[in-house]
């Protein structure tokens, strides 16, 4: 039950993140420990379902399509999902207005947060980085400076195939480290018309947008689930510099295009609400430490596009591991 409500929370914080425009809630997948987790099991899910159409029609079972399904970690992956769509429903009441009336300071606190979660990509790559990983960081921080400077687009009343289409693009940058799928929508317009859908209880708007979302996210996180099976290095690297370029949408005095200004009067307050920010990350992680050590929180795995143990054999070995090092 611990381990269940944990990773509710894991959830519940992953979900408050894509209500800010600017902070990705792939990066905080990343730092509280779940982030391949998500990728192997959305991973699973797309291919089990594409097996389940392709072999139904051609009449070859479902066996392969049950593999799949079976690979997913159900017992971490629904309560996630659980507390994301919980967050997410409550974020949109809550931190809109937040973000409304104190927009500085609201970005002052997630950019210590997304400051402080460099650690955790930067780690993961593990030792010493060569001279062409700098290099393929920087430019991909340059190009998430850059997109993120675009000028936002005036709200749109967009029909329900451009609801589709954008779902499926933002659920991409979901499940980037550093690219925000609200930041996206709010370029083209589509921010302020989702966050009414989601508390107005607009069903057909937020019906087509979950449909949109999962088509994205079938096409788009097959390959990168391959990617962190086979070029798990220079992935982290990219993720990395991604969640550095993020940074400038989080600037906390920006006009209302979302150009950069310089500091305003308020620049100790932003700075204090930085620290807390990036204290706010540290402690996330050190807790987490602590869970894991204790046992009760799901331990992560390594996303592989082949089917492998379902989760209570996995519990299983796990457990046999940890009793082995003991």
């Amino acid at each position: 039950m611990v381990r269940t409500v944990a990773d509710a929370v894991r959830g519940a914080l992953i979900g408050f993140a894509e209500i800010v425009p600017g902070v990705s809630g792939g990066t905080i997948a990343l730092i509280v420990g779940v982030y391949d987790s998500l990728i192997d099991g959305a991973g699973h899910l797309a291919r089990g379902v594409a097996r389940a159409i392709g072999d139904g029609v051609r009449g070859r079972g479902f066996s392969r399509a049950s593999a799949h399904f079976r690979s997913v970690r159900w017992s971490v992956v629904l309560p996630i999902g659980i507390g994301m769509l919980a967050a997410i429903v409550v974020g949109a009441a809550l931190l809109a207005p937040l973000l409304e009336a104190y927009p500085t300071g609201t970005r002052a606190v997630f950019a210590g947060l997304i400051a402080a979660s460099l650690i955790v990509p930067a780690r993961m790559v593990g030792g010493r980085w060569t001279a062409p990983e700098v290099v393929v960081g920087l430019l991909a921080a340059a190009l998430t400076f850059v997109l993120t400077g675009l000028p936002r687009a005036g709200d749109a009343d967009p029909s329900l195939i451009i609801v589709a289409i954008a779902a499926a693009f933002a659920v991409c940058a979901l499940v980037l480290p550093g690219v925000s799928g609200s930041y996206l929508l709010l370029t083209v317009g589509m921010y302020a018309p989702t966050l009414a859908a989601v508390n107005n209880r607009d069903f057909a708007y937020l019906g087509v947008f979950v449909l949109g979302a999962i088509v994205g996210l079938g096409l788009f996180v097959s390959g990168l689930q391959w990617l962190l099976k086979h070029r798990r290095r220079i992935t982290l690297v990219i993720m990395t510099g991604l969640m550095l370029g993020s940074l400038r949408a989080l600037w906390p005095w920006l006009d209302d295009e979302g150009g950069l200004q310089q500091p305003g009067d308020d620049w100790g307050l932003a700075l204090v609400l930085m620290i807390i920010g990036a204290g706010f990350v540290l402690g996330i992680m050190a807790l987490e430490a602590v869970l894991l050590k204790r046992r009760m929180l799901s331990p992560e795995i390594v996303a592989d596009p082949e089917p492998h143990e379902p989760d209570a054999e996995a519990s299983e070995r796990v457990e046999r591991d940890v009793q082995r090092d003991e």
